[in-house]
């Protein structure tokens, strides 16, 4: 067996590496290296160590929050019961919510239509609150509240089509955690009981895929059901968890002395996600924003160690009998001030700029530029002069250069027949512009038959939708295109487009030509930036106020009588507080994608309804493409197949926030047409307006061809002339002289054309929204329930 090899005594040796006394023994330390020692790296016992301690501080968060959610120091678990079927059993399965044992304490909210439940031998507390059948925003509004959601199903069908209209829109602003509840279904055999379960457990599943059902028809299974929802997962929505917010459980209004149309409106409630400032302004969903003036403690109605008063009787069952419209119950001594508004820390209503129309007026000079202009006077020139000048007159001769007199001539005469074309068609292009808008409107003839006035008026709504339908695929097939108006010059009728040699890559000054729109609103230098900042003071630092959980009554100032109208009426009163800057105007752009149960088509500029967060408002917005370059061409369709960017001017809102888009129908309803999120706030996004004007070959050539039908006069081929042209089928090129006076012009290609091809012409111009945002939406007509599906719109088509 051969032995190991070893090294003779002719090895080479290497001299080792002397690294210096200056960096040590082992020479230059890569800069990661250093880092890395400096971050001291861990070991493998110490980072499963630091996992273990990351999970256990995780799960002790989420058992904290189920734990403070229904407590003693928490605000009750507000739990809103939504029916989704008209034949669901709602009263019933709260008539057996509130029938537990002698344990459960109740409580009566009277005209609000809920009730509350305390336990305090389990230590937990519910408020029960019931959205009202076939209203939508109040279902949205207490959605945007509630801890959890309880759907109250039909035991043989589950849903009808306004419970789905409901869900869609539902899950489209972002749904807290939820409990299917199915009451009723006794008077069926066991086993056809069991069979219809099953049924529905498979209806509801592409809904609910992982969701239980819970019966609901025994005191044991609405303990069950109390059980579920106290210990089930919280669901955060990212818009809520960030601002205070509360549901009102009382309210009362005090008119002010000038006026009884507006008052103080004093609403008292439970504070929820975080704390709450009486410096900063707080949002009435549906109403507007406003100011606090101060904020109390009143004695809590819900307390689970309630205080007895001397001289009262106190009762086994502890029904609380309290006027939640005036709240007028509560005892003045026991009210509590928390906290005054500080005039210099609050927060300015002020929405938009006041523009000042002489700030782009020229100012007084500085001192450094008359020192300039003194010393430029100063310096001695020699000039030809006539005889009997004056030095006041030499002054203001100029020494002409050579040959500049006839350029400069030649360009005042091209600008004085520009100026003078530009006068005299100025007439004519209103004219003409008064003359289109007539061509766009449709003339109707209407019947005068009495008997059929209300058939006709459906009949004339049909063409008006046959219109649309004809125009999105007219777009659809020839997008951008248009006809050049033959009464009309190109040059005039397109005068405020330009060309570009690249969409992608051409430059273009997003602050160039603003409307003045853009002097109303305000910008960020860095939106991200600022949001990230307030959401890391919101994590880190500790606000002052009306901690979580804290039973509150807001002074809120200015506020018009239909607030609490509303609220008498039984719709709840939702509050948010707003975030620096979050009452201010801008531009606001939302991505969005078409709900697949809309069909009817949305023309941009048309007035939508936004439900945007927390915020419910009208506006008309621009569609644009959702790209990553910096120019986003316009659609002029809400398309079916697409994300497409929505813009409006309305109130900086930061995102996360989801949004809503609904269309009012003639009748008053409510159609759900996109959903989405905000993107951004960003008014220097540019949407570009594309017009494409089309020419057919006439003769065809090698690399040249005669193109007819684009242009119908000379001035107007030498106008476009620069301007770059394409084909349908690939080939570019440019125009190269007019031939004739009739629109006939010779161009040149990159290749041969075919004969079949189409010349295009492509021009731009940046395009921004109208001011239309209105806060005041109406209330949407109810849904009228059907056993099936939701209905989709359908128009016949010839």
């Amino acid at each position: 067996m051969a032995g190991a090899h070893r090294a003779g005594p002719l090895k080479q040796q290497n001299k080792a590496h002397k690294g210096g006394k200056r960096r040590g023994a082992a020479g230059r330390v890569p800069v990661k290296v250093q880092s890395r020692r400096q971050r001291r790296e861990l070991g493998r016992a110490d980072r499963r160590h630091q996992a273990l301690q990351l999970r256990r501080q995780r799960k002790e968060a989420v058992l904290a929050e189920k734990r403070s959610l229904g407590s003693r120091d928490g605000p009750p678990h507000l739990v809103v019961v939504v029916p989704l079927h008209g034949r669901a059993a709602a009263h019933d399965a709260l008539r057996l919510l509130q029938s537990q044992d002698s344990a459960v304490l109740r409580v009566d909210e009277g005209k609000a239509g809920g009730f509350a439940l305390l336990c305090p031998q389990l230590k937990q507390r519910w408020r029960f609150v019931t959205a009202q059948t076939g209203d939508l925003h109040a279902a949205l509004d207490l959605a945007k509240v509630a801890d959890s959601l309880l759907f109250i199903l039909d035991p043989a069908e589950g849903w009808d089509s306004a419970g789905e209209y409901c869900l869609s829109c539902l899950f489209a602003q972002g749904l807290p955690s939820y409990a299917l509840a199915v009451p009723g279904g006794t008077d069926l055999p066991p086993k056809k009981r069991i069979d219809a379960k099953k049924k529905l457990s498979k209806v509801i599943e592409k809904r609910f895929p992982e969701a239980k059902l819970f019966s609901l028809n025994t005191e044991q299974e609405s303990s069950l059901l109390l059980r579920h929802l106290a210990t089930q997962k919280q669901r955060h929505l990212a818009f809520r968890d960030r601002r205070a917010h509360l549901l009102a459980y009382a309210a009362e209004f005090l008119p002010s002395p000038e006026s009884d149309r507006v008052g103080t409106l004093k609403v008292s409630g439970f504070v929820r996600g975080q704390p709450l400032d009486v410096n900063s302004l707080v949002h009435i969903v549906g109403h507007g924003d406003f100011q606090m003036s101060q904020v109390d403690a009143p004695p809590d109605p819900l307390s689970l160690n309630p205080r007895v008063v001397k001289g009262r009787k106190k009762t086994q069952d502890m029904d609380v009998q309290e006027d939640c419209v005036n709240g007028t119950e509560e005892m003045e001594e026991d009210v509590k001030l928390l906290m005054k508004a500080d005039v210099s820390k609050q927060e300015s209503l002020q929405s938009e700029v006041v523009p000042d129309p002489m700030e782009g007026e020229q100012t007084w000079p500085t001192e450094e530029e008359l020192q300039e202009a003194e010393a430029s006077q100063r310096a001695d020139r020699v000039v030809k002069v006539p005889r009997g000048t004056s030095k006041y007159q030499a002054a203001w001769i100029v020494e002409d250069k050579e040959g500049s007199d006839e350029d400069g001539d030649v360009d005042d005469d091209v600008d004085d027949d520009m100026m003078e074309e530009a006068a005299s068609q100025e007439g004519e292009s209103s004219a003409e512009e008064e003359e289109h808008s007539e061509e766009e409107c449709e003339t109707m003839t209407v019947s005068e038959c009495v008997r059929d006035d209300q058939y006709d008026e459906k009949v004339e709504e049909d063409e008006q939708m046959l219109e649309k339908f004809k125009q999105e695929r007219m777009d659809e097939m020839f997008p951008d295109e248009v006809d050049t108006p033959r009464d009309v010059p190109a040059r005039v009728r397109f005068q405020k487009y330009r060309g570009l040699k690249s969409f992608r890559t051409s430059p273009w000054d997003p602050k160039e030509n603003l409307p003045r729109d853009y002097a109303r609103i305000f910008q960020f230098q860095d939106f991200f930036r600022t949001r990230k900042h307030l959401f890391r003071q919101i994590e880190k630092e500790e606000a002052e106020g009306a901690l979580v959980g804290w039973y509150v009554t807001l002074h809120i100032s200015s506020v018009p009588v239909g607030v609490m109208e509303s609220f008498r009426e039984g719709k709840p009163l939702v509050l948010f507080a707003l975030l620096p800057h979050e009452q201010k105007m801008s531009v606001l752009n939302f991505l969005v994608r078409r709900h697949p149960t809309s069909s009817e088509p949305v023309r941009a500029k048309e007035e939508l309804i936004f439900h945007c967060g927390f915020r419910r408002f009208r506006a008309s917005p621009l569609f644009s493409q959702h790209t990553s370059a910096d120019k986003h061409k316009l659609e002029r369709f809400l398309r079916p197949d697409a994300a497409l960017v929505v813009t409006v001017y309305a109130p900086i809102t930061f995102p996360p926030a989801s949004v809503l888009l609904f269309k009012q129908r003639s009748n008053g309803m409510h159609d759900l047409i996109a959903t989405g999120s905000l993107l951004a706030v960003d008014p220097d996004r540019i949407i570009i307006k594309r017009l494409v004007l089309s020419g057919h070959p006439f003769k065809i050539f090698t690399k040249t061809a005669v193109v007819r039908y684009m242009f119908f006069n000379r001035e107007d081929v030498m106008w476009f002339k620069p301007v770059e042209l394409r084909t349908k089928w690939g080939r570019r090129g440019h125009i190269k002289e007019p031939l004739g006076t009739h629109g006939h012009m010779k161009c040149h290609f990159d290749g041969q054309l075919k004969s079949q091809d189409t010349v295009l012409l492509n021009l731009y111009k940046r395009v921004f929204p109208k001011w239309t945002y209105d806060p005041h939406v109406p209330e949407p007509v109810p849904w009228a329930r059907s056993e099936s599906a939701l209905p989709l719109q359908e128009v016949e088509m010839e």
